[in-house]
Protein backbone atom coordinates (compact mmCIF):
# COMPACT_ATOMS: atom_id res chain seq x y z
CA UNK A 1 0.00 0.00 0.00
CA UNK A 2 1.57 3.77 -0.87
CA UNK A 3 2.05 6.06 1.51
CA UNK A 4 3.48 9.32 2.06
CA UNK A 5 3.39 10.08 5.58
CA UNK A 6 7.38 8.71 5.96
CA UNK A 7 7.98 11.52 3.56
CA UNK A 8 6.26 14.20 5.28
CA UNK A 9 7.48 13.25 8.80
CA UNK A 10 11.12 13.30 7.08
CA UNK A 11 9.87 17.61 6.99
CA UNK A 12 10.98 19.01 10.51
CA UNK A 13 12.09 22.01 11.50
CA UNK A 14 15.53 21.68 11.93
CA UNK A 15 17.64 24.59 12.33
CA UNK A 16 21.05 23.07 12.20
CA UNK A 17 21.44 24.41 8.33
CA UNK A 18 24.84 24.68 6.13
CA UNK A 19 25.85 27.44 4.29
CA UNK A 20 26.49 25.68 1.30
CA UNK A 21 24.90 26.92 -1.45
CA UNK A 22 21.94 25.15 -3.61
CA UNK A 23 22.19 24.40 -7.66
CA UNK A 24 19.80 26.00 -9.22
CA UNK A 25 18.18 22.74 -11.24
CA UNK A 26 17.72 21.98 -7.04
CA UNK A 27 16.06 25.85 -6.80
CA UNK A 28 14.01 25.13 -10.24
CA UNK A 29 12.53 21.66 -9.26
CA UNK A 30 11.49 23.57 -5.68
CA UNK A 31 10.17 26.23 -7.72
CA UNK A 32 8.00 23.92 -9.51
CA UNK A 33 6.64 22.10 -6.91
CA UNK A 34 5.02 25.28 -5.89
CA UNK A 35 3.45 25.67 -9.04
CA UNK A 36 1.82 22.04 -9.01
CA UNK A 37 -0.08 23.10 -5.99
CA UNK A 38 -4.19 23.14 -6.34
CA UNK A 39 -5.61 26.04 -6.02
CA UNK A 40 -9.18 27.98 -6.24
CA UNK A 41 -10.08 28.09 -10.30
CA UNK A 42 -6.03 27.57 -10.77
CA UNK A 43 -5.45 31.42 -9.86
CA UNK A 44 -2.18 30.47 -8.48
CA UNK A 45 -2.28 33.44 -5.58
CA UNK A 46 1.35 32.77 -4.26
CA UNK A 47 4.14 34.65 -5.22
CA UNK A 48 8.08 34.16 -4.26
CA UNK A 49 10.88 36.18 -3.82
CA UNK A 50 14.20 33.69 -4.18
CA UNK A 51 16.98 35.26 -2.29
CA UNK A 52 20.26 33.80 -2.73
CA UNK A 53 22.55 36.14 -3.58
CA UNK A 54 23.79 39.74 -1.94
CA UNK A 55 22.70 42.02 -1.64
CA UNK A 56 19.14 40.61 -1.14
CA UNK A 57 20.86 38.07 1.46
CA UNK A 58 21.55 40.29 4.10
CA UNK A 59 18.47 42.52 4.09
CA UNK A 60 16.57 39.33 4.74
CA UNK A 61 19.14 38.62 7.65
CA UNK A 62 19.01 42.21 9.09
CA UNK A 63 15.00 41.43 9.17
CA UNK A 64 14.96 38.19 11.30
CA UNK A 65 13.78 38.15 14.67
CA UNK A 66 16.73 37.00 17.49
CA UNK A 67 15.46 33.69 17.99
CA UNK A 68 16.01 32.96 14.35
CA UNK A 69 19.80 33.89 14.51
CA UNK A 70 20.35 30.43 13.29
CA UNK A 71 18.44 31.08 9.90
CA UNK A 72 21.50 33.74 9.17
CA UNK A 73 23.52 31.01 8.06
CA UNK A 74 21.05 30.11 5.46
CA UNK A 75 22.43 30.15 1.74
CA UNK A 76 18.48 30.47 0.51
CA UNK A 77 15.45 32.04 1.72
CA UNK A 78 12.00 31.72 -0.19
CA UNK A 79 9.71 33.90 0.60
CA UNK A 80 6.00 33.43 0.30
CA UNK A 81 3.63 36.65 -0.65
CA UNK A 82 -0.15 36.81 -1.65
CA UNK A 83 -2.76 39.21 -1.53
CA UNK A 84 -6.27 38.21 -1.18
CA UNK A 85 -7.10 40.32 -4.92
CA UNK A 86 -4.92 37.28 -6.62
CA UNK A 87 -7.32 34.60 -5.46
CA UNK A 88 -11.14 34.02 -5.92
CA UNK A 89 -13.32 36.55 -4.77
CA UNK A 90 -15.41 34.54 -1.71
CA UNK A 91 -18.63 36.81 -0.65
CA UNK A 92 -17.93 35.26 3.10
CA UNK A 93 -14.53 35.68 5.26
CA UNK A 94 -12.15 33.46 3.82
CA UNK A 95 -9.32 34.75 2.66
CA UNK A 96 -8.34 31.61 -0.23
CA UNK A 97 -5.40 33.18 -0.88
CA UNK A 98 -3.62 32.11 2.50
CA UNK A 99 -4.98 28.53 2.56
CA UNK A 100 -3.47 28.55 -1.52
CA UNK A 101 -0.16 29.77 -0.72
CA UNK A 102 0.17 27.43 2.07
CA UNK A 103 -0.57 24.48 0.25
CA UNK A 104 2.19 25.87 -2.67
CA UNK A 105 4.49 26.38 0.67
CA UNK A 106 3.81 23.24 1.66
CA UNK A 107 4.86 21.47 -2.10
CA UNK A 108 7.98 23.38 -2.11
CA UNK A 109 9.34 22.15 1.18
CA UNK A 110 8.83 18.35 0.73
CA UNK A 111 10.94 18.97 -2.89
CA UNK A 112 13.37 20.69 -0.52
CA UNK A 113 13.49 17.80 1.90
CA UNK A 114 13.53 15.17 -1.14
CA UNK A 115 16.37 17.41 -2.48
CA UNK A 116 18.22 16.33 0.76
CA UNK A 117 17.48 19.98 1.96
CA UNK A 118 16.35 21.40 5.07
CA UNK A 119 13.44 23.55 4.90
CA UNK A 120 12.20 25.62 7.82
CA UNK A 121 9.31 28.11 7.50
CA UNK A 122 9.35 31.37 10.03
CA UNK A 123 7.17 34.05 11.33
CA UNK A 124 10.03 35.80 13.37
CA UNK A 125 11.17 38.87 10.95
CA UNK A 126 10.40 42.58 10.41
CA UNK A 127 7.71 42.43 7.58
CA UNK A 128 7.96 46.40 7.02
CA UNK A 129 12.07 45.90 6.81
CA UNK A 130 11.70 43.20 3.99
CA UNK A 131 8.96 44.83 2.15
CA UNK A 132 10.57 47.81 1.78
CA UNK A 133 14.17 45.61 1.02
CA UNK A 134 12.82 43.58 -1.71
CA UNK A 135 10.62 46.06 -3.19
CA UNK A 136 7.39 44.34 -2.32
CA UNK A 137 4.23 46.43 -3.12
CA UNK A 138 3.02 46.96 0.11
CA UNK A 139 -0.67 45.87 0.24
CA UNK A 140 0.73 42.46 -0.51
CA UNK A 141 1.01 39.71 2.73
CA UNK A 142 4.58 38.75 3.63
CA UNK A 143 3.10 34.91 4.64
CA UNK A 144 6.26 33.05 5.66
CA UNK A 145 9.91 32.65 5.26
CA UNK A 146 10.98 29.21 4.22
CA UNK A 147 14.58 28.74 5.26
CA UNK A 148 16.51 26.40 3.05
CA UNK A 149 20.06 25.03 3.14
CA UNK A 150 21.88 21.60 3.65
CA UNK A 151 22.11 19.69 6.77
CA UNK A 152 25.19 21.81 8.82
CA UNK A 153 27.07 21.67 11.82
CA UNK A 154 24.76 22.36 15.05
CA UNK A 155 27.54 24.40 17.32
CA UNK A 156 26.39 27.46 16.94
CA UNK A 157 22.62 26.20 18.64
CA UNK A 158 21.63 27.35 21.49
CA UNK A 159 20.90 24.86 24.09
CA UNK A 160 17.08 24.81 23.69
CA UNK A 161 17.52 24.26 19.84
CA UNK A 162 20.29 21.81 20.71
CA UNK A 163 17.84 19.74 22.50
CA UNK A 164 15.02 20.23 19.32
CA UNK A 165 17.31 19.00 16.85
CA UNK A 166 17.42 15.80 18.74
CA UNK A 167 14.37 15.55 20.32
CA UNK A 168 11.24 13.21 18.95
CA UNK A 169 8.76 15.64 17.27
CA UNK A 170 5.90 16.52 19.24
CA UNK A 171 2.29 16.22 17.38
CA UNK A 172 -0.87 16.41 19.24
CA UNK A 173 -3.51 13.00 18.93
CA UNK A 174 -4.96 13.37 15.64
CA UNK A 175 -8.44 13.27 17.72
CA UNK A 176 -7.38 16.88 19.38
CA UNK A 177 -7.09 17.88 15.70
CA UNK A 178 -10.14 16.14 14.03
CA UNK A 179 -13.51 15.51 14.93
CA UNK A 180 -16.13 13.36 12.62
CA UNK A 181 -19.37 14.27 11.98
CA UNK A 182 -19.59 17.38 13.61
CA UNK A 183 -17.96 19.41 16.15
CA UNK A 184 -17.09 17.98 18.95
CA UNK A 185 -13.92 19.24 20.07
CA UNK A 186 -13.28 20.02 24.29
CA UNK A 187 -11.85 23.46 23.73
Amino acid sequence: MAEIISEIEKRRAFRAIGEQGVPEDVKQRISRAALLAPSCANKQPWRFVVVDEEPALSVVRDALSGGNYWAKKAPLYLLAVTDPVFDCDLEDRRSYALFDTGMAVMNMQLQAVAEGLVAHPIAGFSDTQLKKGLKIPEPHILITIVVVGYPGDNSHLSEKHLVLESSRQERRAVEDLVSKNGWYFDE
